[in-house]
């Protein structure tokens, strides 16, 4: 696995550390800083003290010796660096199931409840301060934390409403998956925009007219005001023990919201298959193979589904991110690999024909999925049909795109003859997809990488191949 890309920020600058003048995060080679200001290095021997790192929900973070490539990573000179642990791979909030919107929710308000009792803040609210290593959550914005000064009222409200409350009420409330609205703006959903996707009735939902229909109201008074507030909540007598009691009545409202997924033939599509015992048996064996013949340090499953395959790989490879486009079965496969306590296996939600893009300022800020670490190994097993019929992705596009990751594969090309592909042509007019053929595929495969080998299934209708990038 490569490190991110840091060509286009000097010294190695992570381009999405820029918001926090105190505090800014750079690489040199594999490793991870951040360099901090008189009053971020201030903030952290308070942190130091209070025993808080030594929480497993923390990443790893020690004191670093000073570099010369530390010049003009901040405003004034670096006060201090710090070393953190490494997160194998980074995943942002769209990509999330809603259970892991929700952990990542929880663990924040712990931690902020712990450094309240220290006489600690954390300044931010945000899930791109969490990362996931396998099925367990990490706080990585060590910055965040702050010493409290009295009579400040939660500043992180506003932040933890718009990224983690209103997107985890929109998909409990109403069914409506939280990805698009998080994709679409960074910052996540207002105030006033999630007001105006609540109807009359749900003011009467426990928690939802002081933090959506109340929130919206006070902001469109005093959105030209801010010292006004300030000055208001500081008159109020506003203190620690209020902010501890908003705070846990906040993770009370968010512990309370519940998503399943809904019953339908993806969901259960791992244990509904076409596939026949003999079949199935011989594909584990296959991926098995490949995937503890060498060692990989990082495995994609595309098209991961119930996390079968993604299982197997992880037998040979330090990181496995397992990735679907329904949020179902990934939702279900990341509650059984928390429930196991698993940090190998990573489950991300998205459609490989619509993936993440590049977001934020220079669109840098949040990075598309290859400029996060490219592959050693891909998985696209029971997947090309699906891009090919589904999202009209040419397949010599698919085999292209695969070969631009520079990673070995294993891929499974279910034929016309295959049920589940009849199953998507069945809508479709005769003479779509032309390309879909057996011969055809075969070709593009061996023009992008060298095949090192093939087999038939025994019902006849799949065929599974092991290629290595040409070099």
């Amino acid at each position: 696995m490569r490190a991110p890309d840091q060509t286009s920020t000097p010294a190695g600058l992570e381009p999405g550390s820029f918001r926090d003048p105190e505090s800014r995060v750079f690489y040199s080679g594999d490793e991870v800083y951040r360099a901090l200001s008189t009053d971020g290095l201030s903030d952290y021997d308070a942190l130091e003290a209070t025993g808080l790192l030594q929480d497993p929900r923390v990443v790893g973070t020690r004191r670093a010796e000073d570099t010369a490539a530390l010049r003009g990573l901040l405003v004034h000179e670096p006060a201090g660096v710090l070393r953190h642990e490494r997160i194998p791979f980074v995943s942002y909030p769209y990509e999330w199931t809603f259970s892991m919107l929700k952990d990542a929710a929880l663990v924040q308000l712990d931690l902020l409840l712990a450094a309240l009792e220290k006489g600690l803040v954390l300044k931010d609210s945000t899930p791109y301060n969490v990362q996931y290593v396998g099925a367990s959550p990490r706080f990585v914005d060590i910055g965040s934390f702050e010493r409290l000064r009295d009579g400040e009222p939660w500043v992180g409200y506003r932040q933890f409403c718009m990224l983690y409350l209103y997107p985890l009420l929109l998909q409990a409330a109403k069914g409506v998956p939280f990805h698009p609205w998080l994709r679409g703006s960074i910052d996540g959903i207002t105030p006033p925009q999630m007001r105006s996707l609540m109807s009359f009735r749900d003011r009467f939902r426990r928690g939802l007219f002081t933090n959506v229909f109340l929130h919206a109201k006070l902001e469109r008074r005093y959105a030209d005001k801010p010292a006004e507030v300030k000055r208001e909540v500081k008159k109020a007598g506003f203190n620690k023990e209020i902010l501890v009691a908003n705070v846990r009545k906040m993770r009370k409202l968010v512990s309370r919201l519940e998503w399943d997924p809904p019953e339908g033939v993806w969901t259960a599509y791992g244990e509904r298959n076409s596939y026949t015992d003999d079949d199935a048996r011989r594909k584990d064996e296959f991926v098995r193979e490949v995937a503890t013949s060498q060692h990989w340090k990082l495995v994609w499953d595309v098209g991961a589904n119930n996390g079968r395959y993604s299982r197997i790989a992880a037998e040979g490879a330090d990181t496995v991110v397992a990735v679907d486009a329904d949020q179902g079965p990934v939702e279900l496969l990341y509650r059984d690999l928390r429930e196991e306590g698993d940090e190998k296996i990573l489950t991300l939600a998205m459609n490989l024909a619509d993936p993440s893009p590049g977001l934020g300022w220079r669109g840098l800020e949040r990075r598309s999925m290859p400029d996060r670490g490219t592959p050693d190994l891909v998985l696209a097993l029971a997947v090309i049909h699906h891009v090919a019929m589904s999202a009209n992705v040419p397949v010599k596009e698919f085999v292209d795109w695969l070969a631009s990751l520079g990673a070995s594969l294993v891929i499974e090309f279910p034929t016309r003859e295959d049920p589940m592909v009849k199953t998507l042509l069945a809508p479709k007019r005769d003479g779509l997809h032309p390309d879909y053929e057996l011969d055809f595929f075969e070709r593009c495969l061996h023009e992008a990488f060298d095949v090192q080998r093939s087999e038939r299934l025994q019902s006849g209708t799949r065929v599974l191949y092991f290629a290595r990038p040409k070099s």
